[in-house]
């Protein structure tokens, strides 16, 4: 059986406010349709395609709107609340998690993964939870100053040294006892424990991952949409119809 795939889209987006005042984040639009529906038609591309998605904030729009656009997969709507947190999120969808092994992702996260050598990366090492990580371009331009303050080099925003999380988690589903609550940061504690733990592993991706947080950025994200260049356009427009489903 293929894993689900849990989808965190219950935040208010604050910094997207010119959008997220009249609707969620997840439905900010990317080429004329939510950018949640790229993500699950990232996922849907490599065979998955039971959703559970995470609603919160102006959740009923999101629920409304796969309502009127079902077809290409199936769809559980869980409230998890307005202001819970997103570890505390995941935790509240635990009883429609019906395999051991579960995707968990954000709604406003895209690339062009290999989902299914995501999954096998986990599944050969056997930790509770593999998260997707990415060196991300920096916003800003890098200068390095000599000893008598001429510039010596200038980089204008290079990729980063660092790793950082890029979403794109997989879950065993004792990565659930990791969760305490409506309150838990999925990132911090949890994540912070499984580590300490040995029991979160690092799937490394050096290819094409962005994230849509500002303004700027859906301008971006519709800009290569409209050129034909969208890297994370991977799929084919011919997947089966599969009804919505209520919880």
């Amino acid at each position: 059986m293929n894993p689900q795939v849990v989808i965190l889209c219950g935040g208010q987006g604050t910094r997207l406010r010119e959008h997220t005042q009249s609707i969620p984040k997840a439905l900010v639009e990317i080429g004329g349709r939510p950018i949640l529906w790229h993500v699950m038609k990232l996922y849907a591309h490599y065979g998955f395609r039971e959703f559970i998605l995470c609603l919160g904030y102006k959740g009923e729009l999101i629920r409304a709107y796969f309502e009127t656009h079902p077809g290409q997969w199936s769809v559980t709507f869980v409230d998890t609340g307005a202001e819970t947190q997103t570890g505390g999120r995941v935790l509240r969808v635990l009883p429609h998690v019906t395999g051991d092994t579960v995707f968990v992702t954000y709604g406003d996260g895209l690339a062009n993964i290999d989902l299914s050598d995501l999954l096998r990366f986990h599944r050969r090492q056997g930790t509770a939870a593999t998260i997707t990580c990415v060196n991300p371009e920096s916003p800003f331009g890098i200068v390095e100053i000599g000893a008598d303050q001429r510039v010596v080099r200038y980089q204008e925003k290079p990729r980063m040294d660092q790793w950082i999380s890029g979403g794109f988690f997989v879950f065993e589903r004792r990565a659930f006892s990791y969760l305490q609550g409506d309150a838990d940061i999925l990132e911090r504690r949890p994540f912070e424990q499984m580590a300490a733990d040995g029991e979160l592993l690092a799937y490394r991706f050096k290819d094409f991952w962005t994230c849509m947080d500002t303004y700027k950025d859906t301008q971006r994200l519709n800009a290569l949409w409209e050129s034909g260049q969208a890297p994370w356009k991977v799929w084919a427009d011919n997947m089966s119809r599969v009804p919505v489903l209520q919880p």
